[in-house]
């Protein structure tokens, strides 16, 4: 029975418990001999940590952090969603596995077309027309784990979410506001207000919230295995619920769906090598950006060519991005013709250090999580796994609990488009885990939430943290920027949190960039960082963003 004695539930509670009086939360941790782990959540983080302390490698801490995270954090992502892993290997090899949702079957531009849209809806039924595939990471993750001594059953790396779910988690302040403040958009998506309200009302932050349904669905999984959630009962029970809803995935679609190892994309900066994922991830536009900035040769961290170094990397990346990243399937020729030292020299040649270049460009939201892990054996891990935009498609299916994402809303229903609609296609992801190699001996993880703000955000770590060295909850603290539309607004300027020197500000908007100073010093809007680093002497290190609600801890 779930949660009896001897029980994996009852004996990761008696683990967690132990761990949590031992020591207190931090968003900075160093010095750890077995493993580090970091996260947006609080509970997720001690969940990691509680399996590095039970013996579990990196891999294990990250695959109960992912199930956690899904069940205490579903505003920023749920297991309806997608998922994308950067592991590397105590060789020094790095590989990318891949869980991106593709189209339904019947996901087609006709469809959508003769039910009366001109643009996919961006909630409700007819938003979930993904196929969720972070599951399917999950399991290549599984088999990963066992690959380095691994040996964790599967029933004792989902206690935690089973539990969380099942008794109840707190709701944060971010929850809190953003079922609020999108209430009016999901109120109809099928299972939402069921799933998400307390007593017909959105919750208050502290408020205790469980989601029953789910505790049920990752149960049976921790039981008969992951692969159940596309080909067995659980599958059966997603694909009936998404036909009765009019979600265009069908039950074939679930059951032929697999995951994906692939290479990732790299390029050499002077630090060392920069590892991202590829398409149908924004990837390569975080690659370009640093390794663009690397060009420049800025010299004095938070100085004007520092800040609007970045800015300019940026819109040149993006510029390549948007002209080139799709279904890796219809990918035309090489993207790694991008990352040589001709094309990236050429394009640094374009940017001009003391003006803004011409912007807008189109941009694109999301809600994402992204967390880290890394053990004393040189496993590192960066993960990142989202619904898309805030509570994703809205719609939660009743038998299994199953958030769904809206990740399809990214698509085009016009059939020229870079991201034209068709069944079994995979759409863009603003998704992109992020990790470097350095020439000094540290492997670093890092990451971010925050959609178009990603490849932004990394940027600014990596620049703080190890172009300029400065310590990595410094990095982590320090303002940030984001270039493009932001949630709820139509404007495409530059947005800076209020912690900036008004001296930089007076420059970067005399360069004439369209500046807007928000009024926070710390801003959801930013994204969520956070980072782990395995240093060359074996001790491990991790931090998480203050604009956030987790944060680091080791063993």
């Amino acid at each position: 029975m779930l949660g009896g004695p001897g029980s994996a539930v009852h004996r990761f509670a008696s683990l967690t418990l132990h761990r949590v009086r031992d020591k207190r939360m931090n968003l900075h941790t160093a010095g750890h001999r077995r493993g580090v782990v970091a996260a947006p959540h609080a509970s997720a983080v001690e969940d990691g940590r509680a399996i590095l302390a039970e013996g579990g490698n990196a891999i294990e801490a990250m695959i109960a952090m992912a199930a956690s995270i899904a069940a205490v954090y579903p505003h920023m992502n749920h297991v309806g969603g997608d998922g994308f892993w950067l592991i590397r290997e105590p060789s020094g090899r790095v590989r990318a596995l891949m869980g991106a949702g593709r189209a339904g079957s019947k996901a087609t531009i006709r469809f959508y077309r003769d039910a009366g849209h001109h643009a996919i809806p961006a909630r409700g039924a007819l938003a979930a027309l993904t196929v969720p595939g972070a599951i399917a990471g999950w399991m290549l993750a599984q088999e990963a784990a066992k690959q380095h001594g691994g040996k964790l059953p599967l029933d004792l790396l989902l206690a935690p979410a089973i539990k969380h779910a099942r008794d109840g988690y707190t709701v944060t302040r971010s929850q809190a506001q953003l079922t609020r403040d999108k209430y009016h958009e999901l109120e109809s998506a099928p299972g939402f207000l069921q799933t998400f309200l307390i007593d017909g009302k959105a919750p208050d932050e502290g408020a205790t919230m469980k989601q029953p349904a789910l505790a049920a669905t990752l149960d049976h999984l921790a039981n008969v295995g992951l692969q159940d959630f596309y080909r067995g009962d659980v599958g059966r029970e997603i694909a009936a619920d998404l036909e009765r809803i009019g979600s265009p995935v069908t039950r074939e679609d679930l059951t032929k769906y697999e995951a994906i190892v692939t290479a990732p994309l790299s390029v050499n900066v002077s630090a060392g090598t920069l590892y991202n994922s590829p398409p149908p991830t924004q990837g390569l536009a975080s690659l370009i950006i640093l390794a663009l900035y690397d060009r420049l040769r800025a010299a004095a961290p938070e100085s004007f060519e520092h800040i609007h170094g970045l800015i300019e990397a940026t819109k040149r990346a993006f510029l390549v991005r948007d002209r080139t990243i799709r279904d890796p399937d219809h990918v035309e020729g090489p993207l790694s013709r991008y990352l040589e030292a001709a094309f990236l020299d050429g394009e640094a040649a374009k940017i001009d250090m003391k003006k803004a270049a011409p912007w807008p460009d189109p941009s694109a939201r999301g809600d994402t999580i992204w967390m880290g892990a890394a053990d004393a054996s040189g496993l590192v891990v960066s993960y990142i796994q989202s619904v898309y935009w805030e509570f994703g498609s809205g719609c939660v299916l009743p038998k299994t609990g199953v958030l769904m994402q809206n990740r399809g809303a990214s698509f085009s229903l016009n059939d020229r488009a870079i991201n034209a609609l068709a069944p079994g296609r995979r759409p863009f992801h603003t998704l992109n885990p992020a990790l470097a190699v350095l020439k000094d001996g540290r492997v670093m993880a890092y990451g971010t939430m925050g959609g178009e703000g990603q490849p932004q955000t990394q940027s600014a770590i990596f620049t703080r943290h190890i172009t300029y060295g400065q310590p990595l909850d410094r990095a982590l603290d320090a303002p940030r920027w984001l270039l493009g539309r932001t949630w709820g607004s139509s404007h495409m300027n530059l947005r800076l949190e209020r912690r900036f020197d008004e001296k930089l500000i007076d420059r970067l908007m005399s360069a004439k960039h369209d500046v807007e100073v928000l009024d926070a010093d710390y801003s959801d809007t930013m994204g969520h960082a956070g980072a782990v680093v395995l240093h060359a002497s074996g001790t491990l290190e991790g931090g998480h963003d203050p604009r956030a609600d987790g944060g680091a801890a080791g063993v």
